[in-house]
């Protein structure tokens, strides 16, 4: 899940490092670099809907951690195109 942040932030620092300004360089390091983050997040939530849709004890068993997993590869997505650029425009 953290993947998704480092890529950004790589995304970030490359247009500094070739001397964008921060801002506008968070602003098109997330913009480029977003639909990749949005399209890896959503392949890994896509993982666990078959757990998530399991049925008998083992559905039981595993539907919180199904559900857990997801919410938290949802939150680092969001995290990653908000507060990460925030971050590397702060450096």
């Amino acid at each position: 899940m953290v993947d998704d942040a480092i890529v950004v932030l790589e995304n970030v620092m490359r247009h500094i490092e070739e001397g964008m300004k921060p801002y506008p360089a968070a602003l098109l390091g997330a913009r480029e670099i977003g639909f990749t983050v949005v399209s890896m997040s959503t392949s890994l939530m896509a993982v666990f809907i078959p757990i998530l849709l399991m049925g008998g004890l083992i559905g039981r068993l595993f539907h919180e951690f199904a559900v857990t997993l997801s919410a938290a590869i949802a939150v680092s997505m969001v995290v990653s195109l908000t507060t990460t650029p925030c971050c590397a425009r702060a450096s």
